[in-house]
This record gives C-alpha cells, sequence and structure tokens, in this order.
C-alpha cells in the first residue's frame, strides 16, 4: 500500500476510534500486528501516533468552543466562583486530570507494555464492551453541572486513567461512568471530551522528547494523517453524541464483543494458527 494512503487509513482509523466507544488504541495495536512492516515505514511511530492524537484534537476544541469560551467569560465574571457554570466545569476537568495524570506518569512503563499485547487488548475490548452494554439498564441521569461534585470528577477522571489500556475505550469508559452517576447525557457526554484536552495534551508532553522528525522518510504523510484524523474525528464525534443523547450508547457492545473474541484468539493461537 502506498505510503500516503496507509498514512490516510491510520488517519481516519485513529479519527473515528478515538471518539466512538472502541479504543483507537487497542485498534493500533491490531494493525500494528497487521502492518507492522507499513507502520515502520513511516518513520518515527510515536511522533506519527502523537500527530494523529493531536489531530483529534482539532474536533474537541470546535465542538466545544463555546464552553471554552464561557470558562474564559466566567474568570471577569462576579459572585461565587462554583456558581458560574463555566468555572465549576473548568475546576472538574481539572480535578478529573489529576487522576488520570499520576496513572499517566506512574503506570507509563506499563501501559507501554500491554500496548503490544494482542491477548490484553482482546480481554480489554470484551471489559469495554460489558461497561457499555451495562448502560443499557441505566435511567436517564439528571443531575446538570452544579449538581456534579468532585466525587463524580474525580471517579470519572479515574476511569479516563484506566481507559490508558489498550482495548479500553477513554471515551467509552468515561461516558458510561458519568451515566452510572447520575451526569444528564448531554453533560456526560460534554465533561468526557473536555476531559480529553488536558488529557491529549499531556500525553503530548510526556511523549515530547521522543519526537523523532528526523527519522521520517518527509512530513507528508504526517500531514495526511493529521487531516484524516481531524476530519474522520469530527464526524464520529457528532455521531456519539447523536447516540449519547438519544440512548443507544450501548450498540457499540455488538462490535467490540466479536471484536474481543477474535483478538483473544489470536493472542493465544498466533499467526500461525489461523491456518
Amino acid at each position: 500500500m502506498p505510503l500516503l494512503l496507509f498514512a490516510v487509513l491510520l488517519g481516519i482509523v485513529q479519527g473515528l476510534t478515538e471518539f466512538l466507544p472502541v479504543s483507537s488504541s487497542g485498534h493500533l495495536v491490531l494493525f500494528q500486528q497487521v502492518f507492522g512492516d507499513q507502520i515502520t515505514g513511516l518513520g518515527d511511530h510515536v511522533a506519527f501516533d502523537l500527530v494523529l492524537h493531536m489531530g483529534t484534537l482539532v474536533p474537541v476544541l470546535v465542538m466545544y468552543r463555546s464552553d471554552i469560551a464561557t470558562v474564559f467569560r466566567d474568570l471577569a465574571g462576579s459572585g461565587p466562583a462554583m456558581k458560574r457554570d463555566g468555572l465549576r466545569l473548568a475546576a472538574w476537568v481539572v480535578v478529573g486530570s489529576v487522576p488520570t495524570g499520576l496513572i499517566g506518569i506512574l503506570f507509563r512503563e506499563t501501559f507501554k507494555q500491554l500496548f503490544t499485547t494482542t491477548l490484553t487488548v482482546g480481554i480489554a475490548f470484551g471489559l469495554t464492551a460489558v461497561l457499555l452494554w451495562r448502560t443499557r439498564a441505566l435511567a436517564e441521569g439528571v443531575r446538570t453541572i452544579q449538581e456534579m461534585s468532585w466525587r463524580h470528577a474525580l471517579f470519572i477522571g479515574l476511569a479516563q486513567g484506566v481507559a490508558i489500556t489498550p482495548g479500553i475505550s477513554r471515551s467509552g469508559t468515561t461516558i458510561a461512568v458519568a451515566l452510572m452517576l447520575g451526569l444528564r447525557r448531554d453533560l456526560a457526554a460534554r465533561f468526557s471530551f473536555l476531559l480529553s484536552i488536558p488529557a491529549i495534551l499531556g500525553a503530548f508532553v510526556l511523549e515530547a522528547k521522543d519526537f523523532d522528525f528526523a527519522s521520517a522518510h518527509d512530513l507528508a504523510p504526517l500531514g495526511v494523517g493529521f487531516v484524516a484524523a481531524a476530519l474522520s474525528g469530527w464526524a464520529a464525534l457528532i455521531l456519539l453524541l447523536r447516540l449519547v443523547r438519544s440512548g443507544d450508547f450501548s450498540r457499540f457492545a455488538y462490535y467490540l464483543g466479536p471484536l474481543s473474541a477474535v483478538a483473544v484468539a489470536y493472542g493465544l493461537l498466533g499467526p500461525k494458527g489461523w491456518f
């Protein structure tokens, strides 16, 4: 497959799986198993992965630009800070980011090892499927941002930290936990994706020292991958928000269940076991 076309394919996969609750990192593991040589041809895979993640940050910033603007407006407002929706939302994003950051820093190497294990990824896919399926039985949440507490933010942040594990969907886990805590559907999705902003930026900072553009053949694959991830991510984000609002969030379990079985079988049997 031509290098640029492959970069576009990976960008599309990253954009779709970053927002749809199916785990982008888990899918990347599977792609590495199948297309390992071509991924190597892209040069520094750390740089390429991070560029794709930055591409998926663009739809979040565009979609939630009004919330971000509200935060800055509320900074100049008057009255009790926690009575202002924008500042309250920003405060809970900070609280939720703390456990995510600590887990990412303390267990970074452990997660890197998990990143190469197809069997572990398959099991994680199954856990995500069970979590998504569990949301079917939930009554619609009623908690607004003013009724959301630091404890809710902390639990959701812990869920995001656990979702560093390949195969555990970040969006799926955080939204599911938010729904289980009784948050309104729109708030559950909004908080999940606003919480992803510091997580993506933090991961970029942690891995920035490994950036090696010189190892890439040229910058074109990085550029087209970034654009593909941003555009496909925008489409996936719109689709997911519609499904969360309509209560159809659990349907992705139908995809992850069989995928989990295939990944586990591949991990146990290896490539030769399929022939």
